[in-house]
């Protein structure tokens, strides 16, 4: 229960305490600062409070926006402020502060709580003022002003307005005019019927695995029913982030689940299209799996990029100022979204290829365009960070390092090696075409050494902060390294379900960097080093797969793979469950991710 203190004398004819009611809060009135100390000292800590003129006019959304959204610690819109558990102890202080300044007394023009907004302001507290836009929010200080502001708010249409903020500012163009424009309204019936974002995002993930099974099937009616079904998951997909932001219901749980569930119905969907392949005799798993390494690779370069650049200062470049002209030019936005290959798009490509064409040219034309999409983004973010003169904090070194995933055995090397071989990003490079050389030498134990020398270049790569201008690119240099270790390796076997193996293994070991990037961004830091000792580091795995590759048969690889697969899914998914569930139940801070189109 949310408590919300009204101060003031009431107002006749005034609609605030049945609206601060609809939004989930407890009202009490007092007339001064005092008062205001004495009820806020009685509501219990680990409740929100808000502290609310009572000459307060405006829309109730304003309220919602400004009093409810648990992201924030303290918010306020003019006339209203609020406070978080963690925020209560400041906005005690700036409530006794006005007590003892006597500025409680109802007689004055000025809001108490906008008095206190500017109290946490001088006292360093960061509070929260949500975009208002055409919505209404003020204290008038006469009828004159009064009738003004409630002619103002009847004038805008509160629940327009909601609907509208509920669909991302940014987003693809697919998604944008063929998803959004009806999405919107899913949301507000999932909203008006107590669903939560968490229910439709599983309902989401249902969809999408019921379309892999229709995938499966090898039919072409199954193909057709998969290719609608997962049109269908996409607009739950979208759902659930605007039930989000319409009902301002979120969470940290809410954000691993959203962001997990996408690639699991993606990954699902590629397994689902293989099998479909193979009932007709047609073997793509190594297309399927060549797709995953490509999009999971690729999503790692978004992420390192973005944490390098997360608090960098000065953080400029001639690229970036090039880039944010072209965005101004309304045609070039759209195209510039289109061509990489976001979700919605990508979705839609696989949906109608899935339903009129084969499995094997759905992958080749997601290769290409993921490819395309890739060499785009990576050239265009190597360009900016050439360009820029970034100073990089130890934050951003220490994600990118987290990022790597370097395990016991690269650490082990870096101690001991006393020699230091070069910059990280040229050391990574050089272990990663050794190693790709060995892979396609046709010696059985050329693997092996390869991966030797990578692991020692893995543990040299970050002997040093990753603070360099091009340093980014060392994780998801390490997936590319790892993953096509396994597709290689595995297609080498040549035996009927190696490269499913494969793709078991690449799927749980992309879970877990997955899981690695939604921790760091949520400010929870990596996951426990006792986790990546036991799923033996990038490195780790990469020199063991080769190991077990040249001292097995091609049948016993193939069930070694599996085995490895199982066990490594099984400690990262317990860990990941664990620690997400545990972090939505002790009240971490809320998460919504606003960023780049998946």
């Amino acid at each position: 229960m949310s408590t919300a203190i009204v101060t003031g004398q009431p107002v006749p004819g005034s609609s605030l305490e049945s609206d601060l009611r609809s939004l989930g809060f407890e009202v009490l009135g007092a007339t001064d600062a005092s008062d205001t100390e004495t009820l806020l000292a009685a509501v219990p800590a680990g409740e929100r409070v808000a502290v609310v003129d009572a000459r307060f006019v405006g829309h109730p959304h304003a309220l919602r926006l400004g009093l409810t959204d648990p992201r924030f610690p303290l918010a306020a819109v003019p006339g209203a402020v609020t406070a978080q558990p963690d925020g209560r102890r400041a906005l005690t202080r700036a409530v006794a502060r006005e007590t003892s300044a006597g500025g409680g007394s109802v007689l004055a023009v000025d809001s108490l709580a906008d008095r206190l907004v500017l109290a946490l302001d001088a006292d360093g507290a960061q509070v929260h003022r949500p975009e208002l836009g055409s919505l209404v929010a003020a204290v008038p200080a006469d009828p004159q002003a009064r009738n003004e502001a409630r002619q103002a708010t009847a004038a805008v249409d509160d629940e327009a307005v909601r609907l509208k903020s509920a669909v991302k500012a940014r987003d693809g163009f697919f998604t944008t005019f063929f998803i959004s424009p009806y999405s919107r309204y899913i949301a507000r019936w999932c909203a008006r019927r107590g669903l939560t974002p968490n229910q439709v995002t599983t309902a989401s993930l249902l969809t999408a695995l019921i379309a892999a099974g229709c995938a499966a099937t090898g039919t072409r009616g199954g193909f057709v029913a998969a290719g609608v079904l997962l049109i269908a998951s996409f607009v739950l997909d979208c759902t659930d982030g605007q039930l989000a932001r319409y009902s301002l219901q979120y969470s940290t749980l809410g954000a691993w689940l959203d962001a997990t569930f996408d690639r699991a119905k993606e990954y699902a969907y590629y397994a689902g299209l293989a099998l479909g392949a193979a009932r007709g005799g047609d073997d793509v798993w190594a297309l399927a799996l060549g797709a995953m390494v490509l999009q999971t690779c690729r999503h790692v370069v978004d992420f390192a990029f973005n944490e390098a650049n997360h608090d960098a200062t000065a953080n400029t470049s001639p690229t970036a100022a090039l880039s944010d002209k072209l965005d101004s030019v309304g045609w070039t936005v759209w195209l510039r979204r289109m061509i990489v290959l976001p979700i919605g798009e990508r979705w839609a490509m696989i949906a109608v290829l899935t339903a009129l064409t084969t499995p094997r040219v759905t992958f080749y034309a997601l290769l290409i365009g993921c490819a395309f999409a890739a060499t785009y983004t990576t050239a265009g973010r190597v360009l900016r960070s050439l360009t820029r003169k970034a100073r990089r904090t130890d934050r951003a070194a220490q994600a990118l390092a987290d990022l790597a995933d370097n395990g016991p055995l690269a650490t082990l090397v870096a101690r001991a090696t006393r020699a230091r071989l070069g910059s990280p990003l040229l050391v990574a490079l050089a272990g990663t075409a050794v190693l790709a050389v060995s892979l396609f030498s046709g010696v059985t134990w050329a693997p092996v050494a390869g991966a030797v020398v990578y692991a020692v270049t893995s543990g040299q790569a970050l002997y040093r902060p990753l603070k360099g201008a091009l340093d980014w690119l060392v994780p998801p240099l390490f997936r590319f390294a790892e993953y096509g270790t396994v597709l290689v390796l595995a297609a080498h076997a040549d035996v009927n379900g190696s490269l499913p193996a494969a793709f078991g293994l690449v799927a749980a070991v992309a879970y877990h960097h997955y899981d690695t990037v939604y921790r760091i961004r949520g400010d929870a830091g990596a996951p426990p080093a006792w986790l990546v000792r036991a799923v033996g580091g990038q490195e780790g795995r990469t020199l063991l797969v080769a190991v077990l590759a040249a001292l097995l048969t091609a049948p016993q690889f193939k069930v070694a793979l599996t085995v490895l697969a199982v066990a490594v899914a099984l400690v990262v998914l317990v860990e990941s469950i664990r620690f997400w569930v545990a972090a939505h139940k002790g009240g971490a801070p809320a998460v919504h991710d606003e960023g780049e189109p998946a």
